[in-house]
């Protein structure tokens, strides 16, 4: 039997064929959408289109394939260590208690790691990828290095794990990480959308794209809105910026991150470029406030310099 009539390559077909179906939908969604409420005028085929398409099929992939083992590898190590009641007490609390709890220190472990990404240049280096997009919308969402992707996801459920709300894939209380995940998921293609929307009040609750847009700004205050779903938490750990209009452009600063989606994937790997350093954030007693920018829970807007 050759490969291309092999189990694992007809698995393989079967998967593109979902994912393209995914995609169908998602732009049957958020592509009128974006053409009727544009934050920012954007042709559908704008610039590094097809960079982004590959993205999406390579992170979809790839990705639950690369983080398998390292979080079958946490689970395990928890259910040796954490004691059997504890983990039965937990098992025991509704889907729903269970699953608003796996958001909230899913999300917790995600700021941290992502906030980390912007710190250390190593890390940085993989995560540039993402911010290195210029016209940001709904497709961006899938615009990251593999290895950025799995210490993302790493680092959202390894914290559920822990804590007994939920198991990988094939174990026992699967049903909250996929609940979880699923709604990540989705509310990441959002927040990226090229939509005007704001949420009023809600939005210290619960991310907007304006919210996250500013997190890709390169020229207004950078560092801000780690959060992926709860931009209150960026409220608690001092990164919140949300003034009421959209950042005027996106991308990272400097010229180090290539355009080609192989010379990304090369990137992290090479020497240090310009965009290799991540940004510092002053320190609030450093800080200037842009004229007439404040966020919507009234605090001064906080700017950030490179990194030295």
């Amino acid at each position: 039997m050759s490969f291309l009539q092999g189990p694992q390559f007809q698995a393989f077909l079967r998967d593109v064929f979902q994912l393209t179906v995914w995609l169908a939908i998602l732009s049957a969604i958020f592509v009128p959408l974006e053409r009727l409420f544009a934050a920012h005028p954007r042709r559908i085929f704008r610039r590094e289109f097809g960079v982004d398409l590959c993205y999406y099929f390579l992170n979809s992939l790839l990705t639950a394939f690369l983080i398998s083992v390292p979080l079958s590898l946490a689970a395990w190590l928890t259910r040796r260590t954490l004691p059997p009641g504890f983990l039965e007490t937990m098992a025991g609390l509704p889907v729903w208690a269970r699953a608003s709890a796996a958001m909230i220190v899913g999300e917790v472990g995600y700021y941290w790691a992502h906030r980390l990404s912007h710190e250390i240049p190593f890390l940085w280096k993989f995560h540039a990828i993402h911010h290195s997009a210029e016209d940001v919308d709904f497709l961006t969402n899938t615009r990251a290095h593999p290895i950025d992707m799995v210490i993302d996801r790493f680092s959202m459920f390894v914290p559920i794990y822990v804590l007994g709300l939920g198991g990988p894939v094939g174990a026992s209380g699967t049903l909250v990480p996929v609940l979880v995940g699923l709604f990540g998921t989705i509310w990441g293609f959002f927040i990226h959308a090229n939509i005007r929307w704001r949420l009023g009040p809600l939005e210290w609750l619960i991310s907007s794209p304006a919210f996250h847009h500013w997190h890709h700004t390169k020229s207004g205050p950078i560092d801000k809105n780690f959060s992926t779903m709860l931009p209150w938490m960026d409220w608690v750990f001092g990164s919140f910026y949300l003034p009421d209009h959209f950042p005027k452009d996106y991308g990272v600063r400097g010229n180090g991150v290539p355009h080609t989606l192989l010379d990304q994937l090369l990137y992290p790997l090479e020497g240090d470029g310009p965009a290799a350093a991540p940004v510092r954030v002053k320190p609030a007693d450093e800080a200037v406030e842009p004229s007439g920018a404040t966020s919507t829970l009234g605090q001064p807007a906080v700017v950030a310099e490179p990194a030295a």
